[in-house]
């Protein structure tokens, strides 16, 4: 290839990824402004699509705070597909207005999209989508999700990220040392081909005028991000991977572990009640994750924590102080999810029995009116 055909691929790979950039850039995010009101919802319902086991024999048991339905099917045939990974439907009203949202994707499209048959999830009511951070259990589903009901959704559809390294390449660790196999990346091409807009929530965003996003959560507390993946910086192509200079602290193409430094969690303040903070993977730790929701809300009472908490790698003292913590917030319903652990549902039993509320797939979780 002669040096001037090689400027020249390059000048059109450039500008196609800037052509790319301006279409991400249609939706303009909403930010939450310091010290404004976040919005305030009368009721919340989360349904659970996706999350790793489905209890048929589990019983709608839990905090008077939260009411509990678990999915009944009258076709002996069917039932959900459990994977590892999670997917949540999320409905809010405030006054005479509904919002609808789809929070993550769970591991693959297939269980995800036959889940929301059963569960008669319409995908057409969704006002906008949300992806936690950039693992491939929570966005495994999300492409496949949009092939085959994007058609049917609302022109102008939205997905937000936490940030530039929700796009990042990940890897996984092997029994070999220094050698990694691939764990994906969120596929902004083919994303892009399905017309959503990408919004990126470095900063607190409220999402279809009934949520809000943390924004980068600040470390702060004893919490550390436990082992997980690792990540790499760069381009793939001319649209997928990451920008090393739009994430701190990163060298192009060198392997560390993730840090999750753009994950996010998704949150509502319930009227009377106060906040629901949904974790989803909660990498970045649940502490600092209810003490960010705290700072960018104004709003001091944790009603709920709802979601994925990865403590199933901690050991008991990690996950006694953590639930410890917790405990001083005094939330009045805790429902582990996902990547939480039988220890995390352990200590909270014995530190909060009145406050937590198992999950399985299929559950229906309603706060408030």
């Amino acid at each position: 290839m002669s040096a001037y055909l090689g400027r020249r691929m390059f000048m059109f790979g450039s500008a196609t990824f800037l052509t790319q950039l301006m279409l991400f850039r249609r939706a303009e995010a909403k930010l939450l402004q310091p010290g404004s009101a976040v919005p305030t919802v009368d009721s919340l319902d989360i349904k659970v699509l996706m999350d790793g086991s489905h209890d048929i024999f589990m019983k709608p048991v839990g905090p008077k705070s939260v009411r509990i339905k678990r999915a009944r099917f009258d076709d002996y045939r069917r039932t959900l597909h459990s994977m590892w990974g999670l997917s949540l439907a999320l409905e809010s009203v405030a006054g005479a207005e509904t919002r609808r949202v789809i929070l993550d994707f769970g591991y693959q499209p297939d269980a995800l999209l036959a889940n929301m048959e059963l569960l008669k999830v319409d995908p057409a009511k969704f006002d906008s989508i949300i992806l936690s951070h950039g693992h491939f259990d929570h966005f495994g589903g999300l492409v496949g999700f949009l092939q085959k009901h994007r058609g049917v959704m609302k022109r102008d559809l939205t997905l937000y990220a936490g940030g530039e390294d929700v796009f990042c390449e990940r890897k996984a660790r092997t029994a070999v040392p220094d050698h990694f196999s691939d764990f994906g990346y969120v596929d902004r091409e083919a994303i892009s081909a399905q017309q959503v807009n990408i919004v990126k929530c470095e900063r607190p965003t409220v999402i279809s005028d009934h949520a809000f996003t943390t924004g980068t959560i600040q470390r702060t507390s004893f919490e550390k991000v436990l082992p997980n993946s690792m990540v790499v910086s760069g381009r793939i192509g001319a649209m997928n991977g990451c920008d090393p200079a739009l994430v701190p602290g990163r060298e192009a193409g060198k392997i560390v572990p993730d840090q999750h430094i753009h994950e996010h969690a998704t949150c509502y303040n319930l009227r009377g009640k106060g906040l629901v903070v949904i974790t989803s993977c909660g990498h970045a730790g649940i502490i600092n994750t209810i003490r960010q929701a705290i700072e960018v809300s104004g709003v001091k009472k944790l009603h709920a924590l709802v979601g994925g908490t990865h403590l199933a790698p901690a050991d008991s003292d990690y996950v006694s102080r953590a639930v410890a913590e917790l405990k001083t917030f005094d939330p009045d319903v805790v429902i582990p999810m996902h990547c939480s652990g039988l220890n995390f549902i352990e200590a909270v039993r014995q530190q909060m029995p009145d406050r937590l509320a198992l999950s399985t797939n299929g559950s229906e979780f309603t706060f408030g009116a």
